[in-house]
């Protein structure tokens, strides 16, 4: 016969392994002897997963370097494009001599394809050099030319960083929170107590809300019985203040060939101040010229330009950027805050923009981790026909849930819809150990070995493998975890949760599942079908005569 011989790494490193067989065997032994301390590690990684992952920032993605951002720019209600034109001009100049990482600076005033084409506002976007071609990020040039726009105060500016996910297109603040009221005055009237609450935040910056008292507008009142006594209508008041005012088309002529517009209106000096109403004239029906002085009061007041609903409500939309250091999860918690503060029953509130596909995505994430659980719990009970089996598998995933929130906590990373999606990876990975000592334990069970013993020789024997696979997804995720190149920022917590939780998880699982089976399993026993089978066996075993 053939003899097989190792090979020399074998016989080099088969002694190591089994060391570590042995070691493991009677630091398990020792252990079942305290087995209920199992419960206490359970117990420990759930209050971890719930207290440390309070304290974790939270926010939809990582904010990446994408060598651009933009600045938002408005002036006051009323501004002429001229002079909108002029404040983008000087911020596209200080652009230009601020940032020499700049690579192209673009600037547009009044873009009308934002959806408002109005003249009072515009927007300058910068696109930066490559991040290894120049030595301060995006978020430091940001962060130099956010301190110096206040010194422009034609209207107001803020930078802001292009979201790394964004369904909405036209982009904007971070935080995006909506304010409802079907009572128009309630809700002007606690719009400037909540910007001021904003305004003053530590989590928040550059505060500002859509619905703006800033256009001006002249309100006129007719006095009706006085124009009733003086022969005067409604309909004449009207008409002179249309045919005054409303740059309206009366027809046209015709020189040289050309057609003209014929517009009815009074020059443009004789339309600058409401003083200049007491020049306007309106014949009466007995055919005498009376002032509209005599006939109409005026008043000066402010409107906003545009009256906002969300969800057939009366609305007001705080956007707000966010100070260094916070997360879009730090910012809604803190408009939450405020309005809990400020805010009577009749408001309700809600969320837009980025904050929205932030809340969505983690309602959405919660919802498909739970769906991961069950479904994982309901194929291993088809697999093992049981529900106690799955159920003692199934330790293992708070186990690796803990150890990814740790590793994220240890190395100052945020929860996201990357981190999110590794641990709803982890369920399915870490299962796999638990599937291992579990099925081989039944086994063994069935071969006539007590719980305990079962559970102890099937997890010595099933170190290998378990070591095994678990370094090999660690080690495979071990790049996405060290990433150090352009846009890594969104990979890394990727792989900082399924090393972490891999890690954590196999240490634990080794001592935790053989003592929860222990507790938990039933007693195993051969299938009606397997006894059939060995019953069968044994009689067609052939019979030896002896004489």
């Amino acid at each position: 016969k053939d003899v097989h011989k190792h090979s020399w790494f074998y016989l080099k490193t088969e002694p190591f392994f089994r060391w570590m067989e042995n070691t493991y065997q009677r630091a398990l032994r020792s252990f079942m002897k305290v087995r209920r301390l199992a419960f206490v590690l359970i117990g420990l990684c759930i209050a971890a997963i719930i207290f440390v992952g309070r304290t974790l920032q939270s926010e939809l993605a990582p904010m990446e370097d994408r060598s651009q951002f933009r600045l938002q720019l408005t002036a006051p209600e009323g501004t002429s494009f001229d002079a909108m034109d002029r404040f983008v001009n000087q911020l596209t100049n200080f652009m230009l001599d601020s940032v020499p990482e700049k690579d192209m600076v673009l600037s547009v005033t009044s873009p009308g394809f934002t959806g408002s084409g109005n003249a009072n506002t515009g927007f300058v976007r910068v696109t930066l050099t490559p991040p290894n071609e120049r030595k301060r990020s995006q978020k430091e040039i940001v962060a130099m030319v956010n301190r110096q726009l206040p010194k422009y105060n034609e209207g107001r500016a803020f930078a802001i960083e292009e979201q790394t996910i964004s369904v909405n297109r036209r982009g904007g603040q971070p935080v995006s929170f909506v304010i409802q009221n079907n009572n128009f005055d309630k809700l002007t009237a606690i719009l400037p107590k909540i910007l001021e609450e904003a305004r003053q935040s530590k989590v928040l910056m550059n505060a500002d809300v859509d619905l703006k008292f800033n256009k001006p507008e002249l309100r006129v009142e007719i006095d009706r019985l006085r124009a009733a006594q003086l022969g005067v209508s409604v309909n004449d008041i009207s008409q002179t203040l249309q045919l005054a005012y409303s740059n309206r088309r009366l027809g046209y002529f015709t020189k040289d060939g050309k057609q003209y517009q014929v517009m009815g209106q009074v020059a443009r000096t004789d339309r600058d101040d409401p003083n200049d109403l007491k020049m306007l004239f309106v014949r009466n029906n007995r055919g005498e010229m009376i002032s509209l002085d005599n006939l109409v009061t005026t008043y000066e007041s402010n409107t906003p330009p545009t009256i906002y609903h969300f969800n057939r409500y009366k609305s007001a939309t705080i956007s707000a950027g966010l100070q260094p250091g916070f997360t879009i999860g730090d910012g809604i918690e803190e408009m939450n805050k405020i309005a809990d503060k400020l805010l009577d029953e009749t408001f309700t509130t809600s969320l837009s923009g980025s904050s929205r596909d932030f809340a969505e995505s983690s309602s959405n994430t919660s919802f498909a981790f739970l769906l991961a659980l069950g479904l994982i719990f309901l194929i291993l009970a088809a697999q093992f026909e049981s529900f106690i089996d799955p159920l003692i598998i199934m330790f293992t995933v708070p186990l690796a849930i803990a150890g990814a929130v740790l590793s994220l906590w240890l190395f100052g990373h945020t929860l996201n819809i990357f981190s999110q999606i590794g641990m709803i990876m982890l369920i399915g990975l870490v299962t796999k150990n638990g599937i291992l000592i579990v099925e081989f334990a039944n086994q063994n069970q069935m071969k006539g070995m007590d719980k305990r013993e079962a559970a102890i020789y099937s997890a010595t024997q099933r170190f290998r493998p378990i070591l095994m696979t678990s370094l090999a997804m660690a080690l495979g995720a071990l790049p996405l975890a060290l990433s150090l190149g352009a846009a890594a920022t969104s990979r890394i917590p990727l792989g900082v949760v399924i090393v972490g939780g891999i890690l954590f998880s196999l240490v634990l699982t080794l001592f935790v599942i053989p003592a929860m089976y222990s507790f938990m399993s039933r007693k195993k026993k051969k299938s009606e079908i397997d006894q059939f089978i060995h019953k069968e066996s044994k009689i067609s075993e052939p019979v030896t005569e002896h004489s």
